[in-house]
Formats: C-alpha cells, sequence, structure tokens
C-alpha cells in the first residue's frame, strides 16, 4: 500500500508536533518546514501528495507560497489545504482565490482535518485514474476536456483552479438541474458542515467572473443553491 506524504508549512511547534502525531498514527507520512521558504524548496526536492499550509508564515506568507505553488505548472494542481487562525469571511475568499482546495481554521478539529485530507487525496486519485478517458463537452463557445482540466472559451484557455474546473463540471454535465450549496459541498470537496457553505459561493463567484462573456449560465435559485443554463448557441 502505498503511504501518501503530507507537507505541513507551519511555524507554530505545538500544532506541528499535534498534526504530526494524529496524521502519523492514521498512516501518512509528514514533513515539516518552519517557513514559506524551506516549504517551497522541499516541494522541489520531493513534492508531496498534499500541503497543508498556515497564512501567516515568515520569510514568505502562505498566501505567498500559494500563488507560487498555483503558477507552476508542477505544482498547479497540487492539494493544499490551509490551515490558519484568520477566519474572517475575507481571508477565506483570498486563500481559496488563489487556489487553495480548502480552508480550515483554527482551532480546528483533527477528525476533520483528517477527513478533508482523506477527500482531497481520493479526488486526486480519481483524477489520476480517469485521465485516459478524455473526451470534450461543448457548449457553444465554452469548451471542456474533463481529466486533463482544460477550460477554452472562443479557443482561448480560461484558468481556473482544480476546484472551480470541478464546480463547472458538474453543473455542466446536469444542465438546468438546481445542486443545493450542501450537495456541491459534499460531492466536490468531499465533507459537509452544517452552515458553512460560503466556500461554494466564493467559487460560482470567481467562475461567474472567469465566464463572464457568456452571461449568466451559472444561475442563482433562491433559497436552494444553483444550476447552469446554456449559452446562446449551446449544445
Amino acid at each position: 500500500m502505498t503511504v501518501s506524504t503530507i507537507l505541513l508549512i507551519e511555524d507554530d511547534t505545538i500544532i506541528q508536533e499535534l498534526v504530526k502525531f494524529n496524521l502519523e498514527r492514521e498512516g501518512f507520512e509528514v514533513l515539516i518546514a518552519d517557513d514559506g521558504r524551506i516549504g517551497l524548496e522541499m516541494v522541489k526536492k520531493r513534492k508531496p501528495d498534499l500541503i497543508l499550509l498556515d497564512l501567516m508564515l515568515p520569510e514568505i506568507d502562505g498566501y505567498q507560497v500559494c500563488r507560487i505553488l498555483r503558477a507552476d505548472e508542477n505544482t498547479v494542481d497540487l492539494p493544499i489545504i490551509i490551515l490558519s487562525a484568520r477566519g474572517e469571511e475575507v481571508d477565506k475568499v483570498i486563500g481559496l482565490e488563489l487556489g487553495a482546495d480548502d480552508y480550515v481554521t483554527k482551532p480546528f478539529s483533527t477528525r476533520e482535518l483528517l477527513a478533508r485530507i482523506r477527500a482531497r487525496l481520493r479526488e486526486e486519485r480519481r483524477s489520476r485514474i480517469n485521465e485516459s478517458d478524455e473526451s470534450k463537452i461543448v457548449w457553444g463557445e465554452l469548451e471542456i476536456w474533463p481529466h486533463s482540466y482544460v477550460v477554452t472559451l472562443s479557443g482561448k484557455p480560461i484558468n481556473l483552479t482544480v476546484k472551480e474546473f470541478q464546480v463547472l463540471h458538474m453543473l455542466v454535465t446536469h444542465p438546468y438541474q438546481v445542486f443545493s450549496r450542501e450537495h456541491l459541498l459534499e460531492k466536490i470537496w468531499g465533507y459537509s458542515v452544517n452552515g458553512d457553505t460560503r466556500t461554494v459561493d466564493v467559487h460560482i463567484s470567481t467562475l461567474r467572473a472567469k465566464l463572464k462573456p457568456l452571461g449568466s449560465i451559472l444561475e442563482s435559485v433562491r433559497g436552494i443553491g444553483y444550476r447552469f443554463t446554456s449559452p446562446v448557441g449551446g449544445s
């Protein structure tokens, strides 16, 4: 059985020890970096299966670390979960918009953190298994390659994060069907958190901005959630 490697980029020694102990007990290999610069160097030497990333770091903060990783083709799809004491909505929005896959606020439940880590790793494995099954989805000027995570609009590539892509793919492949925020959270992020659906709203908002030329294809259904409607000329 392959052991998954988790890189924890965190300068708090108490959290380092807590996370390392619990993850190793569950069979993970844990690497630790005390600051952002060391963390980036470690990723270059040995790419982990997932990164747990603090935001308030010495040398290079977590926001910049996330930005650098997402700009590199070798780590653009590397799962990143932010661990931060900064629980304000604006902090979560910025972290997710920079490309983080998830955001966990300190203090956190170790049990919930483990569930989120496993969900991210399961999704990554599914993506690798299905890479050979490429088939293009076309809706008007919008083209989607499901397993290579490529989206183009009028022939030009659209830069989406992994989670933005997964939200779009689910909605596009079920046109006109209304999905609740809770359903999207469970199916795409792999867990449900009562009342915490802001993550979904953030991703819908950034998707709308990136797909603005298509108009209102991601519709809000009041009190329920979202649905995809065909752009003009869509298939």
